[in-house]
């Protein structure tokens, strides 16, 4: 039931009738959390970061993506919680339906919680997250080591749109994935760009 409650704004937006997206309820937590990373080509392009915290995916819209360069500050926006199954959504929303557009998965894996307080006891992630800043470590296909997520504006008593900032933290040498170009990167899962995933949508 507490998975259903974490889901409802996921749910209200959306037509299961029309869109394969998975309603959630069937996935269970492995040892350790995951995350994903999707990209997501809608009324404007942009990466969907997404987090493992309890039995739901917390989720933040990144419009230039995550960079593997700390000196990239990366604009993060809090969006609705997602089903863990989300994990390995790609495919196309139907046009109409909210968020309609193409989505494949750039990225993905697990990560481990590294968020400690002032006098260096670790603190539980969502605590974290509630406090306004969590550090963790992903390990990835794509993405791996130390990464920072901070809030900068918002919040529960904000007055103005919530936003984070994504970094990746430690000074560690980049990878050559700082700035993906969406349009030319391959889908971690299938190996397909957007397009060849919407033109085999078409094709059914």
């Amino acid at each position: 039931m507490a998975e259903q409650n974490r889901l409802r704004d996921y749910h209200r937006k959306r037509d299961f009738g029309r869109t394969e997206e998975p309603r959630g309820g069937s996935a269970s937590s492995g040892e350790e959390p995951r995350f994903v990373v999707q990209i997501h080509d809608a009324s404007t392009m942009h990466f969907d970061f997404r987090l493992q915290v309890g039995d739901v995916l917390k989720s933040w819209s990144i419009p230039k993506g995550p960079s593997d360069d700390p000196q990239d500050k990366r604009l993060a926006v809090p969006t609705e919680d997602h089903p863990l199954e989300y994990e390995e959504f790609e495919g196309v929303i139907p046009e109409g339906e909210y968020g309609g557009g193409t989505v494949i998965v750039w990225d993905h894996g697990s990560y481990e919680p590294l968020s400690h307080d002032r006098k260096g006891r670790p603190v539980g992630f969502e605590e974290s997250l509630e406090h306004g800043h969590a550090r963790f470590r992903l390990k990835g296909s794509k993405l791996h080591g130390e990464y920072a997520l901070t809030r900068f504006r918002g919040g529960k008593d904000g007055d103005s749109e919530e936003a984070w900032l994504l970094v990746k933290a430690g000074g560690g040498k980049s990878h050559g994935h700082g700035t993906p170009d969406p349009r030319r990167a391959r889908s971690v899962s299938s190996g397909r760009t957007l397009a060849q995933v919407a033109a085999a949508a078409g094709e059914q």
